[in-house]
């Protein structure tokens, strides 16, 4: 099941959902009418470098190999000028560019490396696609797992990667929507018969760079909400109800301009 594939026809995912709720004018630019990125954040394409790293670190561990701090850095390095060097769409916060986010992410890959714990797990899948439908929509849920991996009882573990710039809070664990809905998928794809472990593996930007793993667990009713909310979302987005929703996240909308054209031409498209 090819990811890519998967999202060249109608869907929703978490993130297309997320961005409904946060704000419905923003996901009619980008999910509707497909308008470009005004700029890319420096933050995104960072955590998607860090998301590279993780996973090659992971595939290697299933081969069987370890992969040392020297390996993690220059792979880091290579990732990063990669999608990063000489990208004039990246819109760097004050203090930062192309050569702080060099040295940061070696700094922070290192505090990752060395408080990872040992373990016995086996590597099931890294980067795992999924699709999965859920009454009343008419579209598939689509997605992909960053690590999924079995311990010695049989039970999986389901593991997010985040790179966050502070540490998260317990209610912020407990409730995010996006491990909920790895677990209905899970279930989905068949393991509705198997123990699920919810995890996420936090790589935080504080000014000495930090990891940090956070356990949790969903019951059946926090599944149900969720299943809800998004049949109320598709419900919204199949009536063409695009709302726009002013908040704190608007300076680093990347499409600010469209919405400030949007409001001056009366809300006309």
């Amino acid at each position: 099941m090819e990811l890519a594939n998967l999202r060249k026809s109608p869907h929703l995912s978490s993130s297309s959902i997320t961005t409904y709720q946060d704000c419905s004018l923003q996901y009619y630019f980008s999910r509707v009418k497909r308008l470009p990125m005004e700029f890319v954040s420096d933050a995104l394409v960072f955590g998607t470098v860090i998301h590279l790293v993780l996973a090659e670190f992971y595939r290697s561990k299933m081969t069987g190999d370890r992969l040392t701090l020297k390996d993690i850095h220059e792979l880091y390095r290579q990732f990063w000028t990669k999608e990063a060097k000489d990208r004039s769409e990246i819109r760097y916060a004050e203090g930062r560019d192309f050569n702080t986010y060099l040295m940061e992410g070696v700094d922070l890959l290192t505090a990752w490396f060395n408080k990872l714990p040992a373990d016995n797990f086996s590597v099931v899948a890294i980067e795992q696609a999924f699709a999965f439908e859920v009454d009343e929509i008419p579209v598939p849920i689509i997605g992909a797992i960053d690590l999924v991996k079995e311990d010695e009882s049989g039970a999986l573990i389901i593991t997010d990667f985040k790179t966050s710039a502070r540490a998260y809070s317990i209610d912020e664990i407990d409730q995010n929507p996006q491990i909920t809905l790895y677990q209905i998928a899970a279930k989905a794809n068949g393991f509705a018969d198997r123990e699920i472990l919810l995890k996420f593996d936090c790589l935080i930007k504080t000014k000495v760079g930090k990891f940090e793993q956070y356990y949790t667990t969903r019951t059946e009713a926090d599944e149900l909400r969720l299943i809800r909310i998004m049949q109320i979302v598709w419900q919204g987005i199949s009536k063409s109800v695009f709302i726009p929703h002013p908040s704190w996240k608007c300076p680093n909308c990347a499409h600010g301009k469209a919405c400030k054209e949007w409001f001056l031409n009366g809300g006309d498209e």
